[in-house]
This record gives structure tokens, sequence and C-alpha cells, in this order.
């Protein structure tokens, strides 16, 4: 009875493995959203000190189409998805806005780019696009992809399928997988500095840039990249 029983546990370990194995690498992609001007230009142009005045003067943030990942990585750093977004920052929202480089922790030498518009975040970095909030051709949570490439298929690279919140809370920003589960980020201000904490449990101290290092133009590939065929 016990052996049946393990039996039965281990099978059903398996099928549930079998699938979100299936639903984070072979479901379909999600389908790309961001403007293609946006993916198309030169991000590393900006000076990111420079912010955009926040005074309702262009469009708000449920105006602009979703920003999200194409395939496994854009190709070069693209300009910001919020560029032309004016709305002022919803309430309870600190404002985390600029590009930032990691001094300490775990992932020391990380580069990101935080954008915030009403409602709306995006984070852009290695190679990913992370945009949650209103906005004119999706919903309201990330839908994307990791960026780390577990497996290639003749021209196809694999990568994790992305879904998450982010919730300003007591001045952080929280994300939350699939909008309903776990905590696994957050960000918030401490003094000069952006602080990162992310899902292993590092917690990263980033610097304010005002440019984008050239080294983190082009991506790098990331992933164990196993070729299949």
């Amino acid at each position: 009875m016990i052996i049946k029983t393990l039996k039965v546990v281990m099978l059903s370990l398996l099928l549930l493995a079998l699938f979100v194995f299936t639903l984070a690498y072979l479901s379909p992609r999600p389908p790309l959203t961001t403007d293609p001007v946006t993916l198309a230009g030169d991000g590393s142009t900006y000076n990111y000190c420079e912010l955009p005045k926040l005074d309702n003067s262009g469009l708000m943030a449920a105006e602009i189409p979703k920003g999200n990942t194409p395939d496994c990585a854009y190709s070069q750093f693209p300009l910001p998805v919020l560029r032309e977004c004016t709305e002022p920052l919803t309430k309870g929202a600190d404002d985390i806005r600029g590009l930032w480089r990691a001094v300490t922790g775990a992932r020391t030498g990380h580069v990101e780019r935080v954008e915030q518009c009403g409602e709306r975040t995006v984070i852009t970095s290695s190679g990913i696009i992370h945009d949650y909030g209103p906005n004119s051709t999706a919903g309201l949570n990330t839908n994307d992809t990791e960026g780390n490439v577990l497996f290639t298929a003749g021209e196809r690279a694999f990568c994790m399928r992305t879904s998450a919140s982010m919730i300003w809370e007591s001045n952080q920003l929280n994300f939350y997988v699939f909008g309903w589960g776990p905590k696994v980020v957050s960000r918030y201000r401490e003094g000069e500095y952006l602080v990162w904490e992310y899902a292993d449990g590092s917690v990263n101290k980033m610097e304010r840039l005002c440019e984008l290092p050239q080294e983190h133009k082009v991506p790098r590939a990331r992933g164990r990249r196993f070729k299949l065929f």
C-alpha cells in the first residue's frame, strides 16, 4: 500500500513538473505589443538625469502601447517606452525613475532603467522589458519572457514565460508572480541609492547614472542554451 501511494505521489509530481515546464517554455510566446519605433531606436543616446516633467502636457499612460520583450531579448537598448507620457505619478508611488547601476550586492554591475508615469512602471534591463499598468494594447500585468535561454531548437530560442504585477506598498515597489502569487522582488529608495531585493535573497544597492555604459547597449546572451538540433 505504501509503495503504491509513493508511486501515485511520484507520478503526480512528475505530471505537475511536466505541466509547469510546458507552460513556462513551450506555451505560445506573448504577442509583441511594444511600439516598433521604441525597439528600433537607440536608448543609449539619452541623458537619464534629465527626467520628463509629469505635468499632464503629453500622453496618459493608458494611451501608450504595452512594452514587452521581443522573443527572448531585444537586440539593442531601446528607447524609453513612456518617453511621451507626462501623467503625474499615482498616489502612493515614490519617484524612482532613472538609470541605475548596482554597486553592492550579488548583482554588482547590473544596469537597469526605471520608467514611471501615472500608475505604470517599466523596467528595462539585460535584454528584457517588464511593463506593468494601464496601456492601450494589453492587460495590466507584465506579459513577456525572463531572458535566460534554456535551450535552442533550430533557429528558435526557448526562455521562460513570465507574468507579474508591480504594486506600491509603503514606498516599496513589490513584484508579485502572476499578480496573485508570492512577492519575488522589491525596489525602494535609500537616500540617493535605489535598493533592489531580488528573488534569490540578494540585496543590491544601485547608484544613479546619466548615460548608459556602452557595454550594456547590446545585451549579453544569457542562459544554458542547450542545443537540441
